[in-house]
């Protein structure tokens, strides 16, 4: 075996990951196993795929090349030595079989099964399963990086925390933006109005991306929790696009994902400070909390039932910002068909009932 590591790039990785958290969550046979020898007050060392690396990496063991099944691996994994499967796990390949990795190889890991499936992960493209006699717990690594999977009743505090988070994120910004709607609709939004539900928006991602995680590792159990999640983002996602759209000097749609990933990376005080959300929307000016800024429309044209995909933008492109629209439905509400709306009256008294003057 050529002694070359096997690196992958960071989003390799995470794939990687994901694809190993999914085959060792609650519900699969893999977990099964893992959840026994646990239970079993035992160790263990599996290696999943790039079979030809791995045996290079070791000698010994007995030959099998018998299929998968949870009781199996449990009653194979009571001998010292490491396990060899392949990666869609339906053989196991080899049973106490000795890895001999390279003990130059970088690693942080103290245990010797944990310090011998991290090289093993570094050294091959398999991923590899530690599980601590001693601790009990069981770690995934990939690429040299390891993870640990947490009990089902682990995660479940953990749901139920971020559940309650999301929940009230939701309602507080639920009420800016029928705030920030009247204001617009006003023509008074300040630079603070805006950051403060930019604010709330990143803190109700946050959770939803932790909930996520915590839905992956949950497999099969987690299920009811994935609904309640959609329940809970709703539509969330592409209305803070559509925000950050609104405000952003460069309005189009690449952009506004660059500003949410800038966003997303910025500490809490970063996106509480008014001047430096400016920054990232583009302006260069000195700007403060109480700097007016002038919307496009494009999250509240979107609610109105009658505007379609995509009018939003036909709107905004021909009339500039949703005050001239405001207007525009006012002086002229024909031209508004002209340009594709077809009902321009109902698109006017969905506009006119959002600002409250409603004939």
């Amino acid at each position: 075996m050529d002694n070359a590591l096997f690196e992958l790039n960071y989003d390799d990785r995470q794939a990687k990951l994901e694809d190993a958290i999914r085959k060792t969550a609650p519900g699969t046979a893999l977990r099964h196993a893992l959840d026994m020898i646990i239970a079993g007050h035992m160790g263990a060392l599996i290696c999943l795929g790039d079979t030809e690396n791995v045996l290079a990496a070791g000698d010994d063991g007995f030959k099998l090349d018998v299929s998968f099944t949870a009781n199996r691996l449990f009653e194979l994994c009571k001998m010292d030595g490491a396990v060899v499967m392949d990666k869609d796990l339906t053989k196991i390949l080899r049973a106490n079989y000795h890895l001999n990795p390279d003990p130059s190889l970088p690693t942080t890991e103290t245990g010797t099964r944990h310090r011998t499936a991290a090289r093993m992960s570094l050294l091959t493209r398999a991923t590899v399963i530690s599980v601590s006699e001693r601790r009990q717990v069981i770690n995934v690594y990939v690429g040299g990086s390891g993870f640990e999977l947490k009990p089902v009743s682990s995660l479940m505090v953990s749901v139920n925390q971020l559940t309650t988070a999301m929940q009230n994120t939701r309602s507080q910004l639920d009420r800016s933006l029928l705030r920030l709607t009247s204001l617009e609709l006003d023509n008074y939004v300040t630079l603070g109005d805006v950051t403060n539900v930019f604010y709330l928006f990143e803190t109700l991602m946050t959770a939803d991306n932790e909930l996520s995680d915590c839905i992956l590792q949950l497999g099969r159990e987690g299920r009811t929790v994935a609904m309640q999640r959609g329940e809970l983002l709703g539509n969330m996602d592409e209305t803070y696009t559509l925000l950050i759209r609104d405000y952003a000097s460069d309005s189009s749609e690449d952009a506004a994902r660059a500003i949410r990933s800038r966003l997303h990376e910025a500490d809490n005080a970063k996106l509480r400070s008014a001047k430096y959300v400016a920054k990232l929307l583009g302006y260069t000016d000195e700007r403060g909390e109480d700097s007016i800024m002038t919307p496009l429309g494009l999250r509240t044209l979107s609610r109105v039932s009658v505007v379609r995909e995509g009018m939003a933008d036909k709107l905004v492109d021909e009339y500039g910002s949703l005050q001239e629209v405001l207007e525009a439905v006012d002086d002229d509400p024909a031209r508004l068909g002209e340009i594709g709306v077809k009902n321009p009256g109902v698109l006017a008294n969905s506009l006119h009932r959002m600002w409250g003057k409603s004939e």
